[in-house]
């Protein structure tokens, strides 16, 4: 039976001015905390870095309020897979792979259109991408393979275009650092100053159903069954609260429900952030471990207004400190991570408020202790909670494998 937890990892090569200062990272695709190298470099591998960096590390814990360099595939340039975040914190690397034919130039051109900064990775003159020069912020040369013979005319025509800044990537000896600043060039990449570093973390697996539902569900507009399959998948809920408050989402709200980071959000972000998923994770959680931590999620909810507090928040709240308990977190430690309002934060971390009562019976009457559940509980059928709990829970994991 497959777990419902998998280990995410993503690389971070630092990028410098000619000052030595950390100005951006390269967010690179690795499938293991030990690979020194990307083993793809594919849609695939490039969707597995952005669930990765917005959804599952956070933008602000992998970059702080640095830029980010993310390789781009063809189908994200041409807007075959749409990007799942705003242009304020990325910058997209266009691949030397990538045919620069009229349809990339024309996707180029849109992103560019829309605020996006555009980087040309590995540029070599003369292969065709002297096209997207007019449309690029940042020109990386590869000074391990570059050709001396034409370097200088390189980099005279790039400064012809007023505001590019050039990378000088792969610097692995001080004589290409003393190359790098003999020409002026304006930032540094390599082994030579900082070779990349493998972040980790562990993350909860979503349903690939419940993904590949969200597409027609959002399609139709059908915000109810939007809600409804996302709530019946912890991982996904996770990922849209975290989406949610990512600076590249554009958003800097704090919320008390998922339902108020899917209204948030929006159908169009969401749909997305669906696609990216079903392209790039196709992890399956186990039943077992998810219907504990929807009982869980449903039983806090089926309190809440006995015990005044909000149903829908107390329902996140329930969703979080489950999911906490699966991946070995304290309940503060994953709240710390995701964007929450105010209460629902408090109850987790410090188990205060109406909703920390909530969670606290919640556990009192998991272990039958039922000395320990609040008196504000005691107007509430408590067996039959969770029963009625335990049964939405079997179903809504049910429902998704005859589905399948």
């Amino acid at each position: 039976m497959p777990s419902i937890t998998q280990r995410v990892h993503v690389g971070r090569q630092p990028i410098f001015d000619a000052r030595g200062v950390v100005v951006a990272y390269e967010l690179l695709f690795r499938g293991s905390m030990e690979a020194v190298d990307a083993s793809a470099r594919d849609a695939y591998a490039t969707s597995q870095v952005m669930i990765n960096v917005f959804t599952e590390f956070g933008i602000a814990e992998v970059a702080g309020d640095r830029l980010c360099f993310i390789n781009l595939t063809r189908e994200f340039i041409i807007g075959k897979v749409p990007l799942p975040f705003g242009p304020e914190n990325v910058v997209l690397e266009i691949l030397e792979t990538v045919d620069p034919d009229d349809e990339v130039v024309a996707g180029v051109t849109a992103l560019v259109e829309a605020g996006y900064r555009i980087a040309l990775d590995d540029y070599v003159h003369g292969s065709g991408h002297e096209r997207l020069l007019p449309l690029a912020s940042y020109l990386k040369l590869d000074m391990l393979d570059l050709d001396l013979a034409r370097f200088a005319e390189v980099v005279e025509v790039s400064r012809a275009y007023p505001g590019m800044q050039i990378v000088a990537e792969r610097l692995e000896t001080q004589e290409h650092v003393a190359l790098a600043d003999s020409y002026g060039f304006e930032l540094r990449q390599g082994y030579a100053l900082s070779r990349p570093r493998v972040m980790t973390a562990t993350s909860l697996s979503p349903s690939r159903l419940h993904r590949l539902q969200l597409v027609p569900a959002i399609g139709a507009a059908d915000m109810d069954r939007v809600l409804t399959i996302i709530v019946s998948d912890p991982a996904l809920a996770l990922r849209v609260l975290r989406a949610s408050n990512s600076a590249a989402a554009g958003a800097s709200h704090r919320v008390s429900s998922v339902r108020q980071a899917v209204v948030l959000l929006g159908l169009a972000q969401i749909r997305r952030w669906a696609m990216i998923m079903a392209l790039g994770d196709a992890v399956e959680a186990s039943d077992e471990q998810l219907t504990t931590a929807l009982l869980r999620a449903r039983f806090c909810e089926s309190l809440a207004e006995g015990m005044h507090a909000s149903p829908d928040a107390a329902f996140t709240a329930g969703l979080i400190s489950g999911v906490a308990e699966v991946l070995g977190l304290t309940p503060g430690m994953l709240a710390d991570r995701l964007p929450l309002s105010d209460d629902v934060l408090a109850a987790l971390t410090h188990g205060t408020g109406a909703l920390g009562d909530v969670l606290r019976t919640v556990d009192a009457f998991s272990r039958g202790d039922l000395d320990a559940v609040a008196p504000a509980a005691h107007s509430t059928d408590l067996v039959r909670a969770y029963v009625d709990g335990w049964r939405w829970s079997v179903r809504m994991v049910t429902a998704t494998r005859t589905a399948a």
